[in-house]
């Protein structure tokens, strides 16, 4: 049984599935490795210790992502299989639908590329120049416009079970009082809400996931009344970016839909992050996804986790094994003792 273990966390880490070497396409997972499933292993097995869901439950009423399309699943009627006393149920989703990027989600490296110059809007952007994380250029990637891709995609994402930190700067930062469409958690904020809490000894060790408690989940509603969630959100700036892939983790997940601050369609004036490249839509994405493969999380429910002060725990974040998939939805969830 010890071979067979010893097995497993070898081919697991060592970048190779089946019979293919993804380790130079996975970035800082490559971070991952025996040592992380340690650290993990003491949370899992530790006293009290307990099992959160950090995902959403997936519905055709909950938030919807602007970038994904409409997200409808059609109940199928109930099968009878005939001689038999079985029948079966199913369901299917509705056609254009982008299912991996509603939801609780994780994001493949080559989710995002960037091209030389800024596109001015005209005509169509020649997007065989452009570059993705490692050097690989937009027309290796995706050779057509609609192929799949064919390097960076979710098959070369390695299922990240490790230690994960939570970050609590509504709490340890704001007072308690959750941050504001388009405000910034900056590189003092997140050393600020590790001296004041538990972490303080410890801090981020390569290899961590790193999550990060805003207070924006207070606007996911389903049904989604409001439509507030999507509309906008806080996040990470640019030198905060930096700063964590400093500290080598492998993702970074935030209780909003974007990781990168979005600020309110009527904000009357409009905080610029002055760390960021100017030409940078999505500061954040840019630099974790193409320049240090670390992999956005996205919509993560940090609710019970926050309660419960869980701000060490080993967290088990397992994507679809899609072929060519920029994103997937993931049921992740974390293992840790309340008050850690």
């Amino acid at each position: 049984m010890g071979k067979i273990l010893v097995l497993i966390v070898v081919m697991t880490f060592s970048g190779v599935c089946y019979g293919k070497d993804f380790s130079d396409q996975r970035g800082m997972t490559n971070q991952l490795g025996p040592q992380t499933l340690l650290r993990c292993a003491e949370q899992m097995s530790a006293k009290g210790a307990k099992v959160y869901e950090l995902s959403y439950e997936r519905s055709a009423t909950m938030p919807l992502s602007p970038f994904a399309g409409p997200y409808s699943p059609n109940f199928l009627p109930s099968v009878a299989m005939e001689n038999t006393i079985q029948f079966y149920n199913m369901e299917t989703l509705n056609p254009g639908v982008n299912d991996g990027n509603h939801g609780t989600q994780i994001d493949a490296l080559g989710h995002f590329a960037y091209l030389a110059e800024p596109w001015d809007g005209q005509g169509q952007p020649d997007i065989s120049r452009a570059t993705y994380f490692g050097g690989y250029k937009g027309l290796d990637v995706k050779p057509t416009p609609t192929s799949p891709l064919q390097f960076l995609g979710m098959e070369s994402v390695p299922p990240l079970i490790t230690t994960a930190v939570l970050i609590d700067v509504r709490k340890y930062v704001h007072n308690g009082k959750a941050m504001s469409a388009g405000e910034f958690v900056s590189v003092q904020d997140i050393k600020t809400a590790i001296k004041r809490s538990g972490l303080k000894s410890r801090g981020i060790l390569a290899g961590d996931i790193v999550l990060i408690n805003t207070g924006w989940s207070d606007n996911y509603q389903d049904p989604d009344e409001t439509k507030i969630y999507y509309s906008s959100a806080p996040g990470l700036s640019y030198a905060a970016a930096k700063y964590l892939a400093e500290q080598k983790v492998v993702g970074v997940g935030l209780d909003t839909p974007f990781v990168d601050a979005v600020p309110s369609p009527n904000a009357t004036s409009v905080e610029r992050d002055t760390s960021a490249p100017e030409s940078l839509g999505f500061p954040v994405h840019h630099y974790f996804l193409t320049q240090v493969g670390v992999h956005t999380l996205e919509n993560f429910r940090l609710v019970e986790l926050v309660e419960d002060s869980v701000e060490l725990s080993c967290a088990m974040v397992l994507p679809l094994l899609s072929r060519g998939s920029a994103a997937s939805p993931i049921r992740p969830v974390a293992i840790g003792m309340p008050g850690s």
